[in-house]
């Protein structure tokens, strides 16, 4: 137990790193989306308005934040505003659900990271 905050900052920042480098660096073609849906309309809006690229870059610098441990802790305050995007893109617009694998899987190591670093995260709250 001593070691799961380290591998579940490692993941999460990993998945987050290679995600921003991914779309930053177009490293793999975009996919088709279908026309005439909620996700194209979206995307249509904020894929030339450079709205990705600067989420990218928040979550590449959130990720980076995430693999250095001292640093975790600011890694999640970026990428806490992001998951919860994540998370309202695919309820609202995408209309798939929040119960999909790899969101629960960002979300519980999300959740967990700030369970673990709670003591730090309550000076906040008092």
């Amino acid at each position: 137990m001593k070691h799961a905050p380290l591998v579940a900052s490692i993941l999460l920042g990993l998945l987050f790193v290679m995600s921003a480098i991914t779309v930053l660096f177009n490293l793999a073609p975009m996919p088709e989306l279908p026309k005439d849906t909620p996700i194209s309309h979206f995307m249509a809006a904020f894929g030339p308005t450079g709205y990705m690229k600067f989420v990218k870059v928040f979550e590449l610098l959130g990720g980076l934040f995430l693999l250095v441990p001292k640093t975790r802790n600011l890694g999640l305050l970026f990428l806490g505003p992001i998951i919860l995007n994540i998370l309202a893109f695919h309820h609202f617009v995408a209309g798939d659900g929040i119960f999909q694998p790899m969101l629960i899987g960002i979300s519980l190591l999300a959740v967990f990271l700030l369970w673990a670093e709670r003591k730090a995260w309550a000076a906040l709250v008092h």
